[in-house]
């Protein structure tokens, strides 16, 4: 017997293995999910872009967080209606190599941007200290030449 039939028999469905049935750790796509989650990411598309255009919130660094919480909660709602992903599929793996990538991601954004805002204390003097290091090392120099 192969395991192409084993297969068959053990699954007690027809020659191909097929019984009709999903498997439990299976994502289960339907229409009205789709939908739902198509409606909500239009809402979640339409509703910044409004307060952008009709200039509803003037302070930019508040603008900045609110577009910014409605850019993940739109990722979230991707990750659940169009990527299926949950706790329940392949044992919660998926779920949980998305959280490793985006604390990774963030902890390499974050040390970039903290290299970045903190190299002007780590580097040469700036153009304006220059003349003045310039005429310090320019006036022994000069009472040198005065000497003879």
């Amino acid at each position: 017997m192969s395991a192409h039939n084993s297969h068959a028999s053990a699954n007690h469905g027809d020659a191909h293995g097929h019984d009709g049935h999903h498997a439990a750790n299976e994502p289960h796509s339907t229409f009205s999910g789709y939908m739902t989650g198509f409606v909500l990411s239009i809402i979640l598309t339409a509703i910044p872009f409004w307060l952008v255009m009709a200039k509803v919130i003037t302070d930019r660094p508040t603008a900045v967080l609110v577009l910014g919480g409605f850019a993940v909660v739109q990722i979230l709602v991707h990750m659940v209606y169009f990527l299926h992903m949950n706790g329940k599929i392949e044992g919660g793996w998926t779920l949980l190599s998305t959280i490793f990538t985006v604390v990774f991601v963030a902890i390499a954004i974050t040390g970039t941007l903290w290299v970045m805002f903190h190299m002007n204390a780590n580097m040469m003097p700036t153009h304006t200290d220059m003349p003045a290091a310039m005429e310090h090392s320019a006036q022994p120099e000069a009472a040198t030449k005065a000497a003879p």
